[in-house]
């Protein structure tokens, strides 16, 4: 691993190590990568090897538990998967976009520390000791079909993946997971979904919970197997079934085992499940309960909201087709009480992704601006925090708020799921 910094006053720096030196092993056992090496750091007594301007030297080495070198790696490669799966977002994305759009995260260390869900397809006996060596718990594990004739026509993996025997020998070693189904109509639906659920209840409990999400079709899908997409009737017979699925598979925790994503509920204008449902489990970032959470979150808020403003005041919020009515029925009219503020909402048609893409955290910033330009917006237009990746300085179209501000000749902010940080930003951002 190739350190980049040396932190003053620190180990490191006391035995002389600097930026560009490689730490090849600690206590014998090769380092990888930074969980590597913060699951090896901490014995009272290591023996470092270091390759030091091309030379490998050797440093033992006695202190306390909670001490670590105080230095600061460069980032790992992360692990490309091993599929091409015909439902993934990755190849549906149009040509000319830079090219981390188009790659495919399997990396089973993302999945531990960040949530990431993988297939395990490309994990080896090597990978898997090291998860229960370093106890990598919990996992994330994108299943969507457990039949392996059904898998191979989905992930276009080629052969048997032995996915039950991975999920078999993680649970026997205490790591626990989360399963999820990206479900395709006619494909891994009726007696595929009805297996699947079936085979992955067997490791129920260490495999804590079970999640169905549609699947998501872009404009974009050239020389890619047809998929029919997820209707309002379609989710409300799933959503109807889902009590019985749930009976026939009881979970052994307070949260039920298998979960719908909010998308399912909203298509079909059902009311959302109550936080209480999913008992401290925190799915929101896979789209289950993601909007109830916000919605609790904005009527705690509102009582720190101002009760009026002196003068005239305005900002405009956007957002995608699937939550704009849950916006302007349950967030700005309730803003617009406050005296003195007009909140306005704009949904976003996703011109780009076409409309089948109906979130808001794949919205474009070039949508944004073409729908927005010359509208009356007020002092700051505000989008969901999720419309930028890499390190949340760029749109999906490589735009950053500070173009799109210029564009639009008016700030462009983002809010983490927070209409209070609106105004404690003071509408301007």
């Amino acid at each position: 691993m190739k350190i980049i910094e040396v932190k003053d006053n620190t180990l490191g720096q006391s035995i002389g190590l600097k930026s560009g030196d490689r730490l090849l092993k600690i206590n014998g056992k090769r380092v990888f990568d930074e969980i590597d090496y913060r699951f090896r750091i901490t014995d009272e007594k290591i023996l470092l090897h270091i390759e030091i301007d091309g030379i490998i030297k050797q440093f033992n080495i006695e202190k306390n538990y909670d001490d670590d070198l105080g230095v600061i790696f460069e980032e790992f490669k992360i692990r490309k998967c091993a599929n091409d799966c015909i439902f993934c977002f990755a190849s549906q994305n149009p040509k000319g976009m830079r090219s981390g759009m188009y790659f495919r995260d399997g990396d089973y260390r993302l999945s531990y520390l960040y949530g990431h869900y993988i297939t395990l397809t490309n994990m080896g006996k090597n990978e898997l000791a090291r998860i229960v060596e370093q106890k990598l718990s919990p996992l994330y594990i994108s299943v969507h079909a457990t039949d392996v004739k059904l898998r191979k026509k989905l992930f276009l993996y080629g052969k048997n993946d032995y996915l039950l025997k991975k999920i078999d020998y993680l649970c026997k070693n205490d790591i626990e997971l989360y399963a999820q189904i990206v479900l395709m109509p006619g494909l891994n639906d009726g007696k595929y979904l009805t297996q699947t659920i079936t085979d992955l209840y067997n490791y129920h409990p260490q495999l804590i919970s079970l999640t169905i999400v549609p699947v998501g079709l872009t404009k974009h899908r050239e020389n890619l197997p047809n998929i029919q997409s997820i209707d309002s009737n379609y989710a409300d017979k799933l959503i109807k079934n889902l009590d019985n699925l749930n009976n026939s598979f009881p979970s052994k925790y307070s949260h039920k085992f298998i979960f719908l994503s909010d998308e399912f509920y909203i298509l079909a204008n059902k009311t959302l499940p109550e936080t209480s449902e999913y008992s401290g489990l925190d799915l929101s970032e896979n789209g289950v309960g993601q909007v109830r959470l916000f919605l609790d979150n904005f009527n705690r808020e509102k009582k720190s909201f101002p009760k009026s403003f002196d003068s005239k005041r305005s900002f405009s919020i956007a957002t995608g087709t699937l939550v704009y009515n849950i916006f302007d029925k349950y967030i700005v009219r309730e803003l617009n009480k406050i005296k003195n503020l007009e909140v306005k909402l704009f949904k976003i048609n996703n011109n780009f992704y076409g409309d089948s893409v109906s979130v808001s955290g794949l919205l474009v910033a070039k949508d944004i601006i073409n729908q927005v330009r010359d509208k009356k917006v007020g002092e700051a237009l505000w989008c969901s925090h999720r419309i930028l990746k890499d390190e949340g300085t760029l749109t999906l179209d490589d735009w950053t708020l500070e173009e799109m501000s210029r564009e639009l000749n008016v700030p462009v902010n983002i809010s983490n799921d927070s209409i209070l940080e609106i105004f404690q930003r003071n509408i301007y951002g």
